[in-house]
């Protein structure tokens, strides 16, 4: 096994090799830079890095060409001639070939479904997703606990909305116990789950459930297997995106134990489009992300930031970032021109060069880096030539991808769906239960209530009439006991319409038009 990654170089007129020490890859990065830079090459490359050192990797394909890791490439690829040529002035022998790699989709079009469960997901995140108010959030963490305290697994969007149901039907007791529980913000969380729902997430909250250890496998060859998820549609709900990605990063923190330093990371994590990480993102959550890329890399995960500008990461964050590639930045505008020195004054200076002149003028396939060199100390900035990759640039075939999906060993654990006893289905016994225990008390005055009335009108109708026969005063059918209230009979429905699907959408329309979101 090596002990470093090697990532690029350029001869003399560049600077010396550039490699990541294979130890310090659990000390997170970034990889940064405008748009056609060379983003995609270098997060390839670093993926074939780790990947070829038993290092497992998770990553984002939000454009849909990172599939070409499990293809090798190829002379006859059009860039073919400029590698050749880039890895002559770097010293590389390019040597093509495939490296294992397993797909996922939250969507199970182009990969195993990936599912968390609405419990793991939690009411931070789901707030988050939603796009909650602070007294939506409250109202939200209540039905968590109340789920909890009544033993009603959350598993699913419909054991979500059945608990909110149930919370808006006995508001005013759940109010005397955890604090005021509005009906409105009860509303408004309902309809944003609609909206959700409609955005294709009910396929995202489910059994079973992803675990870990299957994102952390090895080849037979020992070769660490790249998990990329498929992110093309996932990308149309940015939000959903990111707050995925943030689960996934805090479930590897809260689940793996500590392991100090190693040799080698034992997850490596990408992380791209990360600006969607923070934007517009509460106080909470983003001093959340902050802890976990403090702490996480003694459990041997690795977290790397991808996005335009390094400004797009709060500088608590950043500054955990230790291993560098920084591709072009454009400064067109002033701000762009602030952005620039902020970000050319984050690495060690280089006495050969201006760091913030190379920052704006490398190339594509060129960057600025540095890497954490011995003891963890920031090497110094050099202009690099980032190596080929060995695999195919841009997606493969849906042939080959299909016959990789079928070859991963993936689909029989994960391509169908569970659907075990669950929330939703223990409020529906319940209100199964009380229906009948109502149906059974009313039928004793049903029973009574025509004679009685029969009675009645014989004894009116002897009185005008002189004693006619009964058939003046024909009994009337009702069809229910007159002692039910309005209310009554609204719970008696309510309570029903938990028993389908059906009755899930009515329950949400009726709460959504009597009560306005906050």
């Amino acid at each position: 096994m090596s002990e470093t990654i090697f990532v690029g170089g350029g001869g003399e007129a560049y600077g010396v090799p550039q490699n990541m020490l294979l130890k310090y890859g659990n000390r997170h990065g970034l990889i940064a830079g405008a748009t056609g830079t060379g983003k995609t090459v270098t997060l390839q490359v670093l993926a074939e890095g780790f990947s070829a050192e038993g290092v497992p990797v998770f990553m984002a394909d939000v454009k849909g060409d990172l599939s070409g890791l499990g293809a090798a490439g190829s002379a006859s690829s059009k860039m073919h001639d400029g590698f050749l040529k880039r890895a002559a002035t770097i010293g590389y022998d390019v040597q093509y070939r495939a490296f294992p790699v397993t797909f996922w989709d939250m969507f199970a079009e182009k990969g195993h479904p990936i599912r968390a469960t609405v419990a793991e997901m939690g009411p931070l995140l789901l707030s988050r997703l939603l796009e909650l108010t602070e007294p939506q959030e409250g109202v939200l963490n209540v039905a968590f606990r109340l789920a909890d305290e009544e033993q009603l697994p959350l598993l699913d969007l419909k054991d979500l909305q059945a608990l909110l149901a149930f919370v808006a039907e006995h508001a005013s007791e759940i109010s005397g116990r955890f604090g005021l529980v509005s009906p409105t913000s009860v509303g408004a969380i309902q309809r944003r789950l609609l909206v959700l729902e409609n955005q294709g997430a009910a396929q995202m909250f489910g059994e079973p459930a992803l675990e870990l250890a299957d994102l952390m496998r090895c080849d037979a060859n020992g070769q660490g297997m790249i998990n990329i998820l498929a992110a093309e549609k996932l990308m149309n709900a940015p939000r959903l995106y990111a707050t995925f990605l943030l689960w996934l990063l805090s479930e590897l923190f809260e689940n793996l134990p500590e392991v100090g330093d190693q040799d080698k990371p034992k997850l490596v994590f990408f992380f791209d489009e990360a600006h969607l990480l923070f934007t517009d993102a509460p106080k909470a959550l983003v001093s959340k992300v902050e802890q976990v890329a403090r702490l996480i890399r003694s459990k041997g995960v690795g977290v790397y930031f991808i996005t335009q500008n390094p400004a797009d990461v709060p500088d608590m964050i950043l500054g955990q970032l230790g291993n560098r590639v920084q591709h072009a930045l454009r400064a067109f505008t002033a701000k762009d021109q602030k952005d620039l020195k902020l970000a050319a004054e984050t690495y060690r200076p280089n006495p050969r060069f201006a760091i913030e002149d190379a920052i704006r003028d490398v190339g594509t396939g060129e960057a600025v880096t540095s890497f954490l060199e011995a003891k963890g100390i920031p090497g110094v900035a050099e202009r690099t030539l980032v190596r080929p990759p060995a695999s195919q640039l841009g997606p493969i075939e849906p042939a080959l991808r299909a016959h990789l999906i079928a070859a991963s060993g993936m689909g029989a654990k994960y391509d169908k769906v569970v659907d075990r006893d669950s929330a939703y289905e223990r409020l529906r016994a319940r209100a199964d239960h009380a229906a009948k225990e109502a149906e059974a008390a009313e039928a004793p005055s049903r029973q009574a209530a025509p004679e009685a009335e029969e009675n009645r009108e014989f004894r009116n109708a002897r009185r005008y009439d002189g004693g006619t026969a009964r058939e003046a005063a024909a009994p009337k059918k009702t069809s229910g006991s007159r002692s039910d209230s309005i209310g009554e009979a609204f719970a008696k429905s309510f309570a029903r319409s938990l028993g389908s699907k059906s009755g899930q959408a009515v329950i949400r329309g009726v709460l959504g038009s009597l009560f306005r979101s906050r």
